[in-house]
């Protein structure tokens, strides 16, 4: 088996009237990578807040984001998918701009790639516990 690999990841919960934004990837079954919350890598130098905003940014499209507050850190094995281990930094956003029920976004991977198509929506935060690999971990700290 190999060796699995450390790396220090963001997610970020943006909550709007007792709603999550969450979103799925349209080219993917929900069997395969299910409902998501933005998230992603954190670069080399980045601190954690500003790549939560950044992909946040990136995964929907919208751009009027601040950070509430952190909500914590954890920790998620993703083997057998992957060999990796993501150190989680977990982020409550808001978001201040209207937005549909639904909307088609797609991230652009800075062009190394072709970009990746999304569908973004709103789910009630009771039916959070349907995020994939772990990624509700910390939603019991919004409440806090």
């Amino acid at each position: 088996m190999p060796e699995r690999v450390v790396r220090e990841k963001v997610l970020a919960y943006i909550v709007r009237g007792g709603r999550l934004l969450v979103f799925r990837h349209t080219d993917h079954s929900y069997e395969e990578v299910g409902v998501q919350v933005p998230a992603g890598s954190i670069r080399p130098g980045e601190e954690p807040e500003r790549a939560a905003l950044r992909e946040a940014r990136e995964e929907t499209g919208l751009s009027a984001f601040t950070v509430v507050r952190k909500l914590g850190e954890t920790t998620y094995d993703l083997t057998p998918y992957r060999y990796e281990i993501q150190h989680r930094h977990v982020f409550h956003l808001d978001l201040a701009e209207p937005t549909p029920e639904r909307w088609s976004s797609q991230e652009a991977h800075d062009g190394t790639r072709a970009p990746t198509p999304f569908e973004c929506f709103w789910i009630p935060l009771p039916s959070a516990h349907v995020l994939q690999s772990g990624q509700g971990a910390l939603l019991g700290r919004l409440f806090d």
